[in-house]
């Protein structure tokens, strides 16, 4: 397993963490100079705030300071009532995978959606079967585009407290038979995205990512599960502050052929949201050396 304990060469900020600062909602521009100045190689920002900055301008900056993407959030959300629906989501998904090739990032994440019109507060439907078969037409339709394109998909698997309305494949396990049917020659172009705040429960933790292997593990985001959590959403921990093995799992990991990026990715709205974006990230720094 690397040593992370002296640098923080292999440390990527997802953008959600920094979002906020100081409760105010940060520029995408602002949180690249912010991290740019803290030695951080390696960024994975998130579709909305790179549409308020403007891509050309992000895809500059990221260029300027020389920054790797170790992903790009997100794609997905492919079940729909309707064809009409279903449309949107295929050509909101091609523009996803335009932006990641125009940011170069290693992959673009896949949160693939749950029962339509849950995450609005009113599921269309109970059939979860039904919208797991759509979002593996929606993945194979993606995965044509994305080989032309050559940008990998990574399908992250959601805690199962997601599975109404963020994603109705919750497992590794789930997410590896996906990519076994839709990929069976492990070409590189499809895997998979292991959030440890999603999958650190899972008693099939070990066996799966060793399934996945290096074609298939594409990127690896820490933060820790509190107890007590106060919000499923928006209160997660920093490392090394919960429950989670985040070493353990990583070594996990690493055996099994990865060596890219640990990307942090914090939701917090009741306490890293409210404090300075570069004191978080500075803890981030730390942390990443001391509990990951």
């Amino acid at each position: 397993m690397r040593d992370f304990s002296t640098d923080h060469r292999w440390l990527s900020i997802n953008t959600a963490t920094v979002r906020k600062s100081r409760g105010i909602e940060q520029p995408l521009t602002t949180i690249i100079e912010t991290c740019a100045e803290r030695g951080i190689r390696a960024i994975s920002p998130w579709r909305d705030q790179v549409a308020a900055a403007g891509l050309p301008v992000i895809s500059k900056l990221v260029k300027t300071h020389g920054l790797e993407l170790s992903g790009y959030c997100r794609g997905g959300m492919f079940p729909a009532v309707n064809a009409a629906g279903r449309q949107a989501a295929r050509d909101d998904n091609r523009r996803a995978v335009n932006e990641a090739c125009e940011l170069n990032a290693a992959c673009l994440v896949l949160v693939v959606g749950g029962l339509p019109g849950a995450l609005a507060g009113q599921a269309a439907h109970k059939d979860l079967a039904l919208s797991r078969s759509q979002v593996h037409d929606g993945v194979a339709e993606l995965l044509e585009y994305a080989k032309l394109n050559r940008m990998p998909l990574a399908i992250e698997p959601l805690h199962p407290m997601y599975a109404a309305d963020r994603a109705c494949i919750n497992t590794m396990e789930q997410a590896l038979d996906l990519c076994d049917a839709l990929d069976p020659e492990k070409s590189g172009a499809l895997g998979v995205a292991v959030d440890v705040y999603h999958v650190w429960w899972d008693p099939k933790l070990e066996q799966q990512i060793n399934r996945a292997g290096q074609k298939r593990l594409m990127a690896f985001h820490v933060c820790d599960w509190l107890t007590p959590t106060t919000d499923l959403l928006n209160d997660r921990g920093m490392m090394g502050d919960g429950v989670i093995d985040i070493p353990k799992i990583r070594g996990w990991v690493e055996n099994a052929g990865f060596a890219g990026y640990s990307e942090v990715e914090i939701f917090s709205a009741g306490n890293w949201w409210q404090r300075d974006a570069a004191e978080v990230l500075e803890i981030c720094i730390a942390r990443h050396r001391s509990a990951v």
